[in-house]
């Protein structure tokens, strides 16, 4: 491998560092380090707090890169990305707690407390983004109202803070300070009147810088607890998860959508310019930051979270030797079995946002619904990535009518890419061609603004999807004739 760089890609349930060298025109990727990433409920006030455990996630991913220094001496670049949205609270360097978790249940006070001030309409103008109860403008919010903001100097987004762990140096990325909810969605600067309005310091966080940027170097006692034997640079990529993702999406031309498929599901194209139309608002759209000034408009869908929390909650039952699997391959393949149609589900009702017995809660949307709820693991399997396709295409349909741009093809990367049920589903119910792959696709994104910063590459996004393209042939899945569709009440129909 030639002049390599590490990735580190931290999930919502996982975390990674992967290098990525250059060989004959084509990525080389290695996994070095692959570890959980698993919070922690803390008593707190009299109720159970979720947080992130990011000193375990820290140490993890530090073993990760000392192992990427032993295998790669020369590494030229390390490049952080994350979920967006959560962060730590600082004073004066220290952090004064761990971090919220997203699906934390504090922050429907931090939105009532925003819309008293700011209108949702007006919101929605200022920072162009889909509402989330768990946007960082209403977790911050929250805990203004708790108090803990007038101790705090400073908040780093998770990128940032691992950053400011390895170099010392503050600052905020763009395309994850984007997804904050208080970056002006025209200028792509922060909105300081927004912060005012909302009592909010507007000195909370460092300023901004783009993927591409130098952050600066290793700390000496990082590089020496790392085993680094020469001084190695930060690089700011598109840190935020899905923005290094869609760099890695091989399209080869403008008529495609994407959808980012992991625990969440990004629904959505890339555009030159925000849609800010009261459809898109309507809609529940958003318009995030992306690398180059792109625009990330898409749609926050509900994702393979579903899947994986009925795993566990069924792991957890003490289930019979013939129903007792956590075979995710077994379980697709006996939901692909499956021939009795199953209800299709709204994915996204909030009800599913928290951790707990999903199964329970589908069949309990089922007869609210008048729809017979699945019966067995195999049946709500499929009931699950029936729902995700059909939310899928009634997502991209969204984003054809309010972008005006027309889709002919749908790719999928991330995890649930390999889902070979999801992927023809997705097909069918879309009624479009779907290319799956690659898998590691945040990472990829996150190696190649690596190397197009340190030289290894040059180029537009175009010219590094182009790479890609010739690194990982994708896996196509025509839609099927006579496929299930689903009608806008909810029920099939065929």
């Amino acid at each position: 491998m030639t002049t390599s760089v590490a990735a580190v890609d931290l999930g919502a349930t996982s975390g990674r560092v992967i290098l990525g060298g250059l060989e004959d025109g084509r990525l080389r990727l290695r996994h070095v380090a692959r570890f959980p990433n698993q919070p922690v409920q803390l008593h707190e006030g009299g109720r159970l707090g979720l947080h992130w455990n990011i000193a375990e996630l820290y140490r993890s991913l530090s073993a990760g890169l000392a192992q990427a220094l032993r295998d790669e001496p020369r590494l030229a670049s390390i490049g952080i990305d994350s979920w967006a949205v959560d962060y730590a609270l600082l004073r004066r360097g220290r952090m004064l707690r761990l971090p919220y978790h997203y699906r934390d249940g504090r922050t429907a006070r931090g939105v009532e407390a925003v819309h008293g001030r700011v209108p949702a309409v007006e919101l929605y103008q200022r920072n162009g983004l889909q509402h989330l109860p768990f946007n960082t403008v209403f977790q911050l919010a929250a805990d203004s109202e708790e108090g803990d903001l007038a101790l705090a100097d400073r908040a780093l987004l998770i990128p940032d803070l691992i950053a400011y762990w390895l170099t010392g140096e503050e600052a905020t990325e763009a395309t994850n300070a984007s997804t904050t909810g208080l970056v002006d969605v025209r200028s792509g600067q922060w909105d300081t009147a927004l912060s005012d309005r909302l009592g909010l310091p507007r000195d909370l966080f460092p300023s901004l810088v783009h993927p591409g940027h130098r952050l600066g170097a290793l700390l000496p006692e990082v590089a020496a607890e790392l085993g680094a034997s020469r001084t190695v640079p930060v690089t700011a990529v598109g840190s935020h998860d899905t923005a290094s993702a869609v760099v890695a999406v091989p399209a080869a031309d403008d008529e495609s959508a994407f959808i980012s498929s992991g625990t969440w599901s990004l629904v959505g194209l890339e555009l030159d310019a925000p849609v800010l139309t009261p459809e898109s608002l309507a809609a529940n759209f958003t318009n995030e930051g992306g690398v180059d000034g792109r625009v990330r408009y898409l749609k926050n869908v509900s994702g393979l979270w579903l899947l994986s929390e009925s795993i566990r909650t069924w792991e957890g039952l003490g289930a019979t030797d013939a129903q007792r699997t956590s075979d995710l391959a077994a379980l697709i393949a006996e939901a692909a079995a499956v021939a009795r149609p199953q209800p299709v589900f709204d994915a996204s009702d909030e009800r599913f946002t928290a951790p707990g017995d999903i199964p329970s809660r589908i069949a309990a949307w089922c007869l609210e619904h008048d729809l017979e709820p699945p019966r067995g693991r195999a049946e709500f399997v499929r009931s699950i990535l029936e729902s995700l396709a059909a939310a899928y295409a009634a997502t991209i349909e969204q984003a054809e009518q309010l972008s005006g741009k027309r889709i002919r093809t749908v790719h999928i990367v991330g995890g649930g890419s390999q889902n070979t049920l999801l992927c023809q589903l997705t097909a069918d119910r879309t009624g479009r061609t779907v290319l799956a792959g690659p898998v590691e696709a945040t990472a990829i994104g996150n190696v190649l603004v690596q190397m197009r910063a340190t030289g290894i590459l040059s180029g537009s996004l175009e010219a590094l999807r182009s790479v890609v393209a010739r690194t990982f042939e994708p896996v196509r899945y025509p839609p099927k004739a006579h496929a299930p569709s689903l009608s806008r009440a909810g029920h099939w129909v065929r």
